[in-house]
């Protein structure tokens, strides 16, 4: 029941939001990343995505096993370098099996910054459980504003399914950070990717989730694929 009223809560945080700021248009946010995709040799230049997070885009399917090629980050360059055939694009995962934001945060500078990323993708909900909604907000919203100050452009992800967490059940622990991730996409007027909800209309739709799963938390190439969708609208 206290997980029930602490979702209901978060709620009303997320709606209060939509009157502060709103989360970029996926039509526009990566314009001028589009026009430099789009030039040719030699007035273009190298393009870099940096993928940042835990074991789902680290490409970690049935642990230990790490299909790299399959996971939503080299799916989406594949499918980018597919639109725009003249662009060098750097596909750069500093995702890492196991990690939650906070140590993400901690070596943000270091190992992510450093490689200069034009558009940053943040995906560290599922492992964020652990450390609670107050210190995960804390590294998100460092994290987020780092990379705005170097004027990269940044793509919230909301979580991919664990299947022992209900997603139709209102209020549960993954509902709770998809709608702190969804006020963060709001608030700093960046992009989102919503997975979670691409996942819930599965269900709701009668869809079975564990044809989307390699295992229990972590989604095969099928669910990697709904994902990489997601994230190419912004480059269409």
């Amino acid at each position: 029941m206290l997980k029930f009223w602490f979702g209901a809560l978060l709620m009303l945080v997320a709606t209060a939001a939509f009157s502060q700021g709103k989360e970029a248009d996926s039509s526009s946010y990566l314009k001028e990343i589009k026009q430099e995709l789009k030039k040719e040799w030699p007035k273009n230049r190298t393009i870099n995505l940096v993928f940042h997070g835990h074991s789902v885009p680290a490409g970690y399917f049935k642990t230990p096993v790490v299909n790299t090629l399959d996971a939503y980050p080299y799916q989406l360059l594949k499918l980018v370098k597919e639109r725009y055939p003249f662009a060098v694009v750097n596909c750069i995962n500093t995702s890492i099996g196991g990690e939650n934001s906070q140590s993400g945060e901690r070596r943000f500078v270091e190992e992510v910054l450093s490689h200069r990323p034009d558009v940053l993708f943040l995906d560290y909900a599922l492992n964020d459980r652990r450390i609670g909604l107050e210190e995960a907000r804390k590294a998100w919203e460092s994290m987020i504003e780092q990379a705005l100050a170097r004027n990269c452009k940044v793509i919230l992800l909301t979580p991919t399914p664990d299947q022992r967490v209900d997603l139709l059940a209102p209020g549960n622990e993954l509902e709770q950070y998809t709608l702190q991730i969804r006020e963060l996409a709001q608030k700093y007027e960046v992009g989102l990717v919503d997975s979670y909800q691409l996942f819930y209309d599965i269900i709701k739709a009668g869809g079975n989730i564990p044809d989307y799963m390699a295992q229990v938390n972590h989604p095969n190439a099928q669910g990697h694929t709904l994902v990489t969708n997601a994230i190419l609208r912004y480059f269409e």
